[in-house]
């Protein structure tokens, strides 16, 4: 059970972050993971005062604020029409609608779980995170950055013109993932996102061929494969070189 002695609903993010330098201190989001963990914290820190639970679309991007919930992300109608209903497909097996009520685009980014739909996601497309003190880095600097007690402030993604597409593997419709694939493609690049290998999503870019099944050999041989309890290492292998190539084929029938 996870404990805590005191409750602050902090006023700026400043406050946040001095308050988060103490390893008595811990940020909140929907705390849908958190509540099972068995720890005792000094202080809770919660930001849903600071307005960051909206997502904001202007020309050149989206700007996702940490608080946004994943059910929000799922329905986003700028989101999903821009890069291809992506958002939808990769929220909808998280779990349940009442979960995603409550869990925030900004505690799976910052967790960096390895079983993350969302960081797998984001990934493949042009993705960046805005840290208080840290400033805009590109997620695929933050997911291989050590935990440290800066602010997630929010999730940016540019506006590339790039498709995208999102597909996962499951044993149960809400368990976790035993493997997570996507791809987007801008011009004749593809970037490639796969996750729960069992370890955080990692991207591989290569230049776009003819063949598809060599396209996903190619990008296969550039992953560690890993097993556990869901799943061995040459199953999750062989999931990838298909869902790879399936994904990839489903975007350009898109373009």
């Amino acid at each position: 059970m996870f404990k805590a002695k005191a409750y602050v609903k902090v006023r700026s993010l400043e406050e946040a972050w001095e308050l988060n330098q103490k390893k008595s201190g811990i940020v909140v989001g929907g705390m849908m993971w958190l509540k099972m963990e068995n720890i005792n914290k000094q202080t809770i820190i919660d930001l849903s005062g600071l307005k960051l639970d909206g997502i904001k679309e202007t020309e050149e991007l989206f700007s996702i604020g940490c608080m946004c919930t994943l059910r929000q992300l799922e329905l986003h109608e700028g989101l999903n029409e821009y890069f291809n209903g992506v958002f939808k497909e990769c929220t909808r097996h998280i779990v349940g609608v009442q979960f995603r009520n409550s869990a925030t685009v900004g505690g799976s980014v910052y967790g960096r779980f390895g079983f993350s739909d969302i960081i797998t996601c984001l990934m493949a497309l042009d993705s960046y995170v805005e840290l208080h003190k840290g400033g805009i880095i590109s997620l695929k600097n933050f997911v291989s950055m050590p935990y440290d007690n800066d602010i997630l402030v929010r999730i940016i993604i540019k506006k590339d013109g790039r498709k995208a597409a999102y597909v996962t593997q499951r044993q149960t419709k809400t368990d976790f993932p035993l493997i997570a694939c996507a791809a987007g493609k801008k011009d004749s690049r593809w970037y490639l996102s796969v996750g729960a290998r069992p370890a955080c999503a990692k991207l591989v870019k290569i230049d776009d061929g003819e063949d598809l099944d060599k396209l996903a050999e190619q990008a296969v041989s550039q992953y560690n494969f890993g097993t556990n309890l869901r799943g061995s290492a040459e199953y999750r292998k062989e999931l990838t070189k298909i869902y790879l190539k399936r994904l990839m084929g489903q975007i350009r029938e898109a373009e």
